[in-house]
Parts: structure tokens; sequence; C-alpha cells
């Protein structure tokens, strides 16, 4: 199922796509939102059963938000990519690289990206993302899949100069209000059974920045998953984004990053596709 959140921001409601890719209102099922609460393995299983056929239809040029709401942690990989680590002349981490973006940087998948003030260094990094469905502490990777809700696509949009130029403290660069671009839905797990085949791209203006797929990750995703419970407990609608591949403006020679007016569009398979204009 391809659950997602539509409106205004602040004033979302509940919707899914169906089987021909049209929105369908889920208010009726869901008055309020996509809280944590809806995440779990048996109200998931609910939903799936319903006719979406039967629901009013929403108009498709309506405004998505994040899939999902009531997120009270987020967390990110970096350096999960062997190509991506070369580019950035680092050495394959032995243990994923772990770190955190606010909150407060979540935004709808279409949504502009606001620069910084003075920023001449932000960058694009298109991610797979998953959110979690029950809470999960020192789970093992045999079993880590069982407690993800579903999958989503993800820009960890990221300003260099204060990521590595500010002493430390990469969160301190990807924390920026819009730099988290989360959507356009949720594929909840029953569908997306297998998050390590999936191909991913990136453009900027047209012109192919990140091509890869995620049969390429260092540490997979149920690694991630397992390696994280260990030492914090992920909470039901916690989002996860899992690193980049190769392509980001930081490695390419010369060195270029997002400006005013530049068009960032990504796309995942089974996942969607986001378009974001820099303002």
């Amino acid at each position: 199922m391809k659950l997602l959140r539509y409106g205004a921001a602040g004033a979302e409601k509940v919707g899914a796509l169906d089987a021909q890719g049209n929105i369908r209102d889920l208010s009726l099922l869901i008055p309020g939102d996509l809280t944590p609460d809806w995440l779990s393995p048996e109200r998931l299983q609910a939903l799936t059963a319903i006719n979406l056929e039967k629901l009013p239809l929403v108009d498709k040029n309506v405004r998505l938000g994040v899939p999902v709401a009531g997120t009270r942690q987020f967390m990110a990989i970096g350096l999960n990519y062997r190509a991506h680590a070369a580019e950035s002349g680092l050495d394959i981490p032995k243990e994923p690289v772990i770190f955190s973006k606010a909150l407060t940087s979540l935004s709808g998948p279409n949504d502009d990206i606001l620069l910084p003030d003075d920023s001449t260094a932000t960058d694009w990094e298109i991610e797979l993302g998953f959110v979690i469905g029950t809470k999960a502490q020192k789970v093992s990777e045999k079993d880590a899949l069982k407690y993800i809700a579903g999958y989503c696509l993800a820009n960890d949009v990221s300003e260099r100069d204060w990521q590595i130029k500010r002493n430390g403290q990469w969160s301190k660069g990807k924390s920026f209000d819009t730099f988290g671009p989360i959507g356009p839905w949720l594929v909840t797990t029953d569908e997306l059974t297998d998050p390590q085949k999936l191909e991913m791209e990136l453009k900027v203006n047209g012109e192919v920045r990140q091509h890869s797929n995620t049969a390429d990750m260092i540490f997979p995703v149920a690694t991630i998953v397992s390696y994280l419970s260990q030492f914090m407990t992920l909470l039901p609608g916690d989002v996860v984004i899992t690193g980049t591949p190769a392509g980001v403006g930081l490695g390419m020679k010369p060195q270029q990053f997002l400006k005013k007016g530049d068009v960032v569009t990504l796309r995942i398979d089974q996942l969607g596709t986001q378009t974001q204009k820099v303002v």
C-alpha cells in the first residue's frame, strides 16, 4: 500500500494511492492524521484490505506532505555507498556512520528547498528512507525488517560549509528548514519486500548527477535497524535515511552546488519521484 498525506502544510489529510495512480481520501477511516499508532503491523494489514476504488478521489495536483506525522526521531547514515566514500576521500567505514537531522527539516517531496543565508555550498543527496512501525530495542539483523512499516524516497539536502567547516557535528549542515524532503508516499513492506535492489537517480536541471542501486550499500537496511537499536530505542514513526551514492556536488571536480532557480528531481524504483525548486 502507498500511504500519503496531502493538503496545505500543517493541515494535511491522510490518503492512499490506488492501482491506477489516483489519490484516494482516507479521512473517513483515519479521521485524524497518520500518526505512529497507525503504523503497527495490525493496523497496516487492516488498511490493505480496503477497496480504495470506493473512496473519494483527490485532485492529483494537490500538495503532498511528509507521508507520516508524529515523527520523534530523524536519523541518518553517512558514507554508506563505497563510491561515495571514495569520492569523499574517506575510508570505507567499519561500522555505520550515524548522525541526526532536526525534525524541523522535514518537508514535503515537492516543496521548495530554501537556501540558507549566504550559502554557496548547498548539496543534494538521494537516499532510501524507511519508517519504523514497531518499537525496536536490541533487535537482530534476522528480525530487523519486521520492525519497518514502509519505505520512502528522501533527499538529504546538506549545507557543506556548516557540515564540514563549522567545528564538526554533521547535523549542523543537515538540519536547516526544508533540508529533509520525504515522500511522495510510504510504501508498506507487504508491497516492497526487498529494499536492496532499487534503482535510484537524481538530476539537477535535467542532468543526471547520481545513478545507483541500493544493492551497493555497505550496510544494508537490516544491518542499520539492528545496529541503531543496540544503543537507542527506535519508535514507531521514526524516519531513518540510509546514505547516498556517488555523484554529490561536493565530490565533483570542480565542485558544484545548488543555486537559486535550480530544479532537483529524484526517483527510486517503486517509491515515486520528487521535484524541488531551489529558492
